[in-house]
């Protein structure tokens, strides 16, 4: 598929480089509900770590975790490709250990959307369009890089709708 590569060799971590130096552990308040209740489902600075060491995680896997292990995987460094490549591991033995089954690999983008802040993704402009409103190309541009991978990531079909709002409030756009 252009524009994607997938597979621990093609990790495009030079794109993620950047992107993941000053992103640690970042929970959302729109993510309240799951992330008290024992951190039932996948945040999003997991995701964000999930697509930068190319694993697709599936939420029967990630309950099959420990509180404390779903922790360490959000609170993990992915600041280096070195990081990320140890992230990778650990979460690929964590989930044999737990499933017995292989991880999923997920191609990763080696130009995702929410890594160009000169630009509004349509998708985006087509959600927020959804709801009355619109940002200007300088408020996508304030936003960090994990916040830009939330708002696409919500945006996209088969994700709960009722935090796509909350996000886009908590991030001081509306």
């Amino acid at each position: 598929m252009p524009g994607r590569s997938s597979g621990p060799d093609s990790i495009y971590y030079l794109k993620y480089k950047k992107q993941m130096k000053e992103v640690y552990s970042v929970f959302f308040e729109f993510e309240e509900d799951f992330v008290e209740d024992n951190v039932r489902c996948i945040p999003m600075i997991v995701r964000f770590k999930l697509d930068a060491c190319g694993i697709k995680l599936k939420l029967s896997e990630w309950s099959r975790l420990t509180i404390e292990e779903r922790n360490q995987l959000s609170e993990m460094n992915c600041s280096t490709t070195e990081k990320v490549l140890q992230y990778r591991h650990y979460l690929q033995q964590l989930i044999v250990n737990r499933t017995g089954i292989p991880v999923t690999d997920l191609p990763v983008e080696i130009n995702p959307l929410w890594a160009n802040a000169n630009k509004l993704p349509v998708m985006l402009v087509k959600k927020l369009a959804e709801f009355s409103w619109h940002i200007s190309l300088l408020q996508w541009y304030a936003l960090d890089d994990l916040r830009r991978f939330v708002l696409l990531k919500l945006c996209k079909p088969g994700h709960e709708n009722k935090n796509f709002p909350k996000a886009a409030k908590e991030f001081g756009l509306v």
